[in-house]
């Protein structure tokens, strides 16, 4: 990378948090510190459990000159390539509890779907799974070959919920979904505390301080989760900073207006999991006062920055960081290049930042066209 380079990447909207105010155990009264427990005592049993890698983007780290920027490789989750295989799967197993006479369901966009798929598939039991016509034939099909019974709608993400609630009431099948509303709770806190284990990973992983923390949000879900274990497990807490497409930023205005708020989403973002129009019921619990900021960022550097992890131009590893992984290192980088921000998140010589690697290659057809559109772009 070259040390004179300037980025120019811009981020569409910046907020602070009014209502901010981080408590421990209010934090782990929402999903249950119980349940936190639970999922890293069972997680870390399940067959071929390993912690993912938490890198070191140390070019990146040097341009920015900030002290250490990790990135969480979630690539390397299970065979799933996605942190999703920790929620989803996790809540299958708690929910059906062995009963093989159990049909699980649920929507998706995608990697949720991959993960109740995979956790349905470990215990012998019947899936079906609902997704929107946005969602590409690509991660259909993977779940498919998971066993899953996959279910097309017309419509969006919200359309492809709709249809699963009704025909899982139909048939008496146990939705397993990650968003949660009124009188559907249990199984999303579930989802949550599944992704919590990242973040003990996190702490073993290495002995600096983590003085900032990017989490990508659709519904909440894993930023939430996220925020769980880092009241359980960090013993100093972070800045919290929550990311979003600019089209799809339903946390961002929520916090902004310190009530849920709901978004129409006019233009699908790439980022097909983040492309969601209203933060889920628990994990608004949580997100309201926990962030202690949200940033939204537009599509445009999105292949660029795949191409950056792939082409070693961040680190000195090669590193397959799919869509969804990419709004962290596009908004610390943006963040850094604007001065009133950099300096109002506190970005300097000593912050040691965490980003989220959140899935790798999980859509492989997409995946290879923004590696490759990127490419041409760093040339």
């Amino acid at each position: 990378m070259d040390e004179t380079e300037v980025f120019g990447w811009k981020i569409t909207k910046f907020i602070k948090n009014t209502n901010y105010d981080f408590v421990r155990k209010q934090i782990l009264s929402v999903c249950g510190e119980d349940n936190v427990d639970d999922a890293l005592n069972l997680i870390s049993n399940w067959e071929n459990y390993n912690s993912t890698p938490l890198l070191e983007l140390n070019k990146l780290s040097k341009k920015l000159n900030l002290n250490n920027i990790f990135y969480k490789d979630e690539s390397k989750r299970f065979h799933l390539k996605s942190f999703k295989a920790l929620g989803g799967a996790y809540a299958v197993e708690k929910v059906t509890k062995g009963n093989k006479s159990v049909t699980v369901a649920t929507a998706t966009a995608g990697n949720h779907g991959r993960s109740v798929s995979w956790g349905a598939q470990r215990l012998g039991l019947n899936c079906k799974i609902f997704i929107s016509e946005f969602v590409s034939d690509a991660r259909a099909e993977v779940m498919r070959n998971l066993g899953a019974d996959v279910i097309r709608i017309k419509g969006n993400y919200e359309a492809s919920l709709k249809e699963c609630i009704n025909q899982s009431q139909k048939y008496g099948w146990q939705i397993i979904q990650d968003v949660a509303w009124e009188g559907y709770e249990e199984v999303p806190k579930l989802t949550m505390a599944g992704y919590s284990v990242m973040i003990k990973e996190i702490s073993d992983q290495t002995d600096q301080y983590i003085t900032h923390v990017f989490l990508q949000a659709g519904v909440g879900g894993m930023a939430s989760g996220s925020i769980a274990g880092i009241a359980k497990y960090f013993k100093r807490i972070p800045k919290i900073i929550i990311v979003e497409p600019e089209s799809a930023d339903c946390v961002l205005k929520s916090v902004e207006a310190g009530v849920m708020k709901k978004i129409d989403i006019k233009k699908e973002s790439i980022m097909g999991g983040m492309s969601c129009g209203e933060v889920s019921l628990v994990p608004w619990r949580i997100l309201k006062n926990s962030v202690n900021n949200c940033i939204s960022i537009s599509d445009e550097n999105i292949a660029k920055t795949v191409a950056m992890l792939e082409k070693k131009h961040l680190s000195d590893e090669k590193i397959i960081g799919g869509e969804c992984a990419t709004p962290g290192v596009i908004s610390l980088i943006a963040a850094c290049e604007d001065e009133y921000i950099k300096k109002d998140l506190e970005l300097d010589k000593n912050s040691n930042v965490l980003l989220m690697g959140c899935e790798g290659d999980a859509d492989q057809d997409l995946y290879k066209k923004l590696l490759n559109e990127g490419a041409k772009q760093l040339i």
